[in-house]
């Protein structure tokens, strides 16, 4: 059960570094853009490894500090750090 649950973490980041390149993109074309709730939710989910490399690959979103406080305060809450530490922690019979 635990190794498919790091599965879908890493496919959530490569989902979130996908979202953040799209967004990149369409912001360069004027287009249609993804929301920032959104791509926070993403950093929420699982996602805030792949957002923050993505925000560093793509120079995207590092200038607006609303949107990196609320990215690293969510990042702080994420449930990954449950997660790990449920990894983490030896089983007791």
């Amino acid at each position: 059960m635990l190794p498919v649950v790091w599965i879908g973490v890493l496919l959530m980041n490569v989902l979130t570094i996908a979202v953040f390149g799209f967004d990149k993109w369409r912001a360069r074309r004027n287009g249609r853009r993804v929301p920032e709730r959104t791509l926070l939710l993403l950093v929420f989910w699982f996602g805030w490894l792949g957002a923050w490399l993505a925000m560093a690959w793509f120079r995207h979103k590092t200038v607006k500090v609303s949107f990196r406080r609320l990215a690293a305060l969510y990042t702080v809450l994420n449930p990954f750090w449950v997660l790990l530490w449920w990894t983490l922690t030896p089983t007791r019979a």
